[in-house]
């Protein structure tokens, strides 16, 4: 049976973040002084139906190193989560979490060309064409192409390719990395200011859409987390569960815990280790952008869309096409490495299902038909985030339409 204090206090915040809003915020626009202000007025009225003192919040710096058994209860102290009221839990965890909204202004990089689309669907031959007529070079705007080991498995340009122009951001970081949209972008920025990028034209190209929008828009720069934090919720989030971590997120950060789902495990530790860390809400965090890193007056955006049927025939020779050329040698290799399962580089497609017939869970033809639907079960999915995240500035292409009648530069290009 619901807790009635509750209820109450789950709607009273509600009612509070309703007001917020109608008067022009937003969850990634408010100012760190708005939100600070907004965290309070919940905490404030909870605290005040439930009889909660908002000094029970997270334990202070000097506290957080080592918590005591009493101290640990307490964090676990029972909040009903099924009290929340219908349509809690919906999409809007994304828009806020992610940072999916921000101006974009003046960046760094001129006359930049982005190239997205599906994977499979020939935006690495297109991109090579257009830097090896133009003098350009590469940046790899792909999540699972900058790892290394899986060269074949993620489909990354061959030794033959990478000759032929300058290609940067591919296979250089180590599969035990859980590498971040944050740690991409920094490796750009550090590609500008060593002026490795200096004097030529840039194309990005990739399937990774949180890597154009960084790129584009800019993203919050968030603190620095002692790996004895990471640990620490990492493992309470072994131990207890994402429902039960959520329910400490509600009362220590209400408006960040309203806009996560309860089994979101990932980004409610991340939000929780945020705030034990620098003792403010993520959402203070990601209010505050920074600027894109492309000059958005100059560039020129595409994004590459197939027809499904013929995306799901390139997809499949593909893959038959990996295994040629030794995409089951390097699952061996990766598994060799003894890694963690829920690390980025151990969910690329085929890695599981190969390894899964390595052990003889299922057969090899049955691993690879689960790893071709997997593949166009994600292609789907990244041309719907395309279709519908992508403003009209990007021009739609099919595969193999020529773009330089596209290329002419803009009225307003800045050289």
């Amino acid at each position: 049976m619901h807790s009635w204090s509750i209820i109450v206090e789950s709607m009273s915040a509600i009612r509070i973040l309703l007001r917020l809003f109608s008067a022009g915020w937003t969850a990634t626009s408010i100012g760190s002084e708005a939100s600070a202000a907004c965290r309070r007025a919940v905490i404030s009225e909870a605290s005040t139906v439930s009889g909660k003192s908002s000094s029970q919040a997270m334990p202070s710096a000097s506290q957080r190193t080592a918590l005591a058994p009493t101290d640990r209860e307490a964090i676990f102290a029972s909040v009903d989560v099924n009290a929340r009221p219908a349509g809690w839990d919906r999409s809007v965890a994304i828009s806020g979490i992610e940072n999916s909204s921000g101006q974009a202004g003046e960046g760094r990089v001129k006359n930049a060309i982005l190239i997205a689309g599906p994977t499979a669907s020939g935006k690495s031959a297109l991109a090579l064409d257009l830097a090896e007529r133009n003098g350009g070079v590469i940046v790899n705007t792909d999540s699972m192409q900058g790892y290394s080991v899986l060269d074949v498995l993620t489909a990354r340009p061959g030794s033959a390719e990478l000759a032929r122009v300058p290609h940067f951001l591919y296979g250089h970081v180590d599969p035990s990395t859980a590498y971040s949209t944050g740690a991409w972008l920094r490796d750009v920025t550090k590609l500008i200011d060593d002026g490795t990028l200096s004097g030529r034209q840039v194309i990005f190209v990739g399937g990774t859409g949180l890597y154009f929008r960084a790129l584009t828009e800019g993203i919050s720069e968030m603190p620095d987390i002692p790996q004895s934090i990471r640990d620490r919720w990492r493992y309470e989030l072994q131990e207890q569960g994402a429902v039960r971590l959520h329910r400490i997120l509600l009362r220590e950060d209400s408006a960040a815990g309203m806009m996560l789902r309860p089994t979101d495990g990932q980004r409610i530790v991340r939000a929780l280790e945020v705030l034990d860390a620098s003792g403010r809400s993520i959402l203070d965090w990601q209010a505050a952008r920074g600027q894109p890193l492309i000059d958005r007056s100059s560039a020129r955006f595409f994004v590459i869309e197939p027809e499904r049927a013929a995306l799901v025939e390139r997809i499949d020779a593909r893959f038959d096409r990996m295994l040629d050329k030794g995409a089951l040698d390097e699952v061996k290799q990766l598994s060799a490495l003894g890694l963690d399962l829920d690390l980025p580089a151990m969910k690329a497609i085929g890695v599981r299902e190969l390894q899964a017939a390595l052990a003889g869970a299922i057969s090899f033809p049955e691993a690879i038909e689960r790893a071709k639907i997997a593949t166009r079960q994600y292609a789907k999915r990244q041309a719907t985030w395309f279709r519908h995240q992508l403003g009209p500035e990007w021009q739609r292409l099919r595969p193999g339409e020529g773009i330089d009648s596209m290329l002419s530069p803009p009225p307003s290009s800045a050289t």
